[in-house]
């Protein structure tokens, strides 16, 4: 470890806002970018700075899938291999990446050794096939030689943007992040004005009339929620936005956070004031580092310009964000399991109850929501919980974000009204299925979603309306397969997806993953054994009745529902 280098590891330790435990995941990242590696002297002077026992320093590095404990090339290269960018053609970009780029090459008059690696999805799947390199991203690069896609200066790619309404979307699309100045232009800010101007009580009232439920899959209602904490008597309290998006298929947080940051901050904000917490935290998947950089910049300006820190806005109320970046492990999506990460622990999920409302982030009482949440939120307080119910159903009111991707036409993120029939935001909005060719299937809620065909392309796409056809509405995610696909292959996709994923804190869900995993195997390669549907259901069964949280609870809804619409691919061959 040269000198120069300690001194930037112990100048970015001694610039953490919090010198403790909590501050290890940030201080990880901080030495990873100094060094490439997180060496055992490296691990040494961070457990020595925070206080923390060596061992667990160690066992946060080897859990999150980003942290290196070993030297790894000047650059890594990650190659999403979700179903959407395999069908891109994603496994082929690896093999050729892995040969191209086995050996050093000279970039700059400076030879850069890479590393390359498979990934689960990285959230740009309406860019298909995706890659992450080092900490930005990059698409559709199977045509670019591999010297010029390191070298050069890369640009985030725009997202296509359509829909019947543009509420939560009216400020994306432009191909650029909207700042303070225009966002205030274009009506920002102002449903913080009027929360400041009311009872904290009135507002959570107002988003409970709103109907607004959380947009992560889950569909809790919000306003109650916030009331649950609001009426707990702890002095510390705490709003976290949840940005942790990695479910496969999902982007809809990440086109929110680069395009209008301002929205889910302002929505935050509210939250805060709603619930009483003088502090919160804002936590963005490892993975979306340009959408980490882009919400860091929008925090500092609502601070410099009086609408973080102290007395916002000229009120009583001050507030401050702490911003948080993962490290690559979809569990900490899961609430707990992000709290977890926060504190600087391994994303294990917690047992429930006790729950976040009472013991949240630190123990106390926590209001968490994410990304989309959260965006509602400004437009609730500003035009009324009334006008808001204008749109929807009366069940499932407001506009939704949905993410189509794969065999579409326009792939990109689609607002609607709730109730929008499915056969309109596909034909009419997305163009249909690429190339003229039938659905065969589109996959409801990513991962832990559902298969449904081409006979509910007139099913309201509302909780209650997919609900009545068998299909899950989840985060709004939607992927197109066409009539050429191989289910067989994209069945054990997602069964593998889950296999890497389960954090293995409960045996249900670390065993069943894997168990699920062989069975589809060897269902996909034509060899099923005898009673292996039956075994499939009944290690389905018990994940979801016995896991610990949502991943195991959800992991074999793509399997139950693929065995259900193409059963013959489960049988044993003759």
């Amino acid at each position: 470890m040269t000198d120069i280098k300690l001194q930037q590891l112990h100048g970015a330790l001694k610039g953490m806002e919090t010198e403790n435990r909590s501050a290890l995941l940030p201080a990880l990242h901080a030495a990873q970018e100094i060094y490439g590696h997180i060496s055992e002297a490296t691990a040494i002077e961070i457990a020595e700075a925070l206080n923390t026992p060596l061992s667990e320093v160690h066992g946060v590095i080897e859990f999150y899938a980003l942290f290196y404990n070993k030297p790894v090339g000047q650059t890594v290269l990650h190659v999403c291999n979700d179903p959407v960018c395999s069908m891109a053609g994603a496994d082929g970009i690896f093999k050729r990446a892995t040969q191209k780029l086995s050996l050093s090459f000279e970039v700059g008059g400076q030879v850069s050794e890479v590393t390359v690696e498979r990934a689960p999805c990285l959230g740009l799947c309406e860019h298909a096939p995706a890659l992450h390199v080092q900490d930005t991203n990059d698409a559709k690069t199977d045509t670019e030689t591999w010297g010029e896609l390191i070298a050069k200066t890369q640009k985030h790619p725009n997202t296509y943007r359509g829909g019947d309404t543009a509420i939560l979307t009216a400020n994306c699309g432009c191909d650029r992040t909207i700042r303070l100045e225009e966002y205030r232009q274009n009506g920002g800010y102002q449903g913080l004005q009027k929360a400041l101007t009311m009872n904290p009580a009135d507002v959570v009232n107002e988003i409970k009339k709103s109907g607004l439920v959380g947009r992560g899959g889950a569909a809790f209602p919000t306003g109650v929620k916030w009331e649950a904490v609001a009426n707990t008597t702890e002095d510390i309290k705490y709003v976290v936005c949840n940005g942790d998006e990695a479910e496969p298929g999902a982007f809809k947080d990440r086109v929110m956070m680069e395009n209008d940051p301002h929205r889910v901050i302002e929505g935050l904000i509210i939250a805060a004031y709603a619930v009483g917490a003088p502090k919160g935290y804002f936590y963005i998947r490892g993975e979306y580092s340009y959408p980490f950089d882009v919400v860091n910049q929008a925090v500092e300006e609502a601070r410099q310009n009086g609408h973080l820190g102290q007395n916002i806005l000229g009120s009583d109320f001050s507030f401050e964000i702490e911003m948080r970046r993962g490290a690559g492990a979809y569990i900490c999506g899961e609430e707990t399991a992000l709290f977890e990460s926060i504190e600087g622990k391994r994303g294990f999920p917690r047992v429930k109850p006790p729950f976040p409302v009472t013991n949240g982030l630190f123990g106390k009482p926590t209001v968490i929501n994410n990304v989309e949440t959260l965006c509602n939120v400004p437009t609730i307080l500003s035009a009324g919980a009334q006008a808001y119910r204008q749109l929807g159903t009366e069940k499932s009111p407001g506009s939704k974000l949905f993410c189509l991707a794969g065999d579409v036409e326009k792939p990109g993120l689609y607002e609607v009204a709730f109730g929008t029939p499915f056969r309109r935001l596909l034909e009419d909005l997305a163009g249909g299925v690429r190339g003229g060719k039938k659905l065969q299937a589109a996959l409801f809620g990513g991962a832990a979603g559902t298969f449904g065909t081409p006979e509910i392309l007139d099913a309201p796409l509302s909780f209650e309306g997919l609900r009545e056809v068998g299909l899950s509405l989840g985060a709004g995610v939607i992927t197109i397969f066409d009539e050429s696909r191989d289910m067989g292959d994209i069945v054990l996709r997602l069964a593998r997806f889950f296999a890497e994923e389960s954090c293995g804190k409960c045996y249900p869900c670390q065993l069943g993953t894997q168990r699920q995993y062989e069975i589809i195997q060897r269902a996909a390669a034509g060899a099923a054994l005898p009673g292996d549907a039956v075994l499939l259901r009944d290690i389905d069964q018990a994940m979801t009745d016995t896991s610990l949280c949502g991943l195991g609870q959800t992991a074999g809804m793509a399997v139950r529902s693929a065995m259900h619409h193409w059963p013959d691919r489960f049988k044993p061959t003759a």
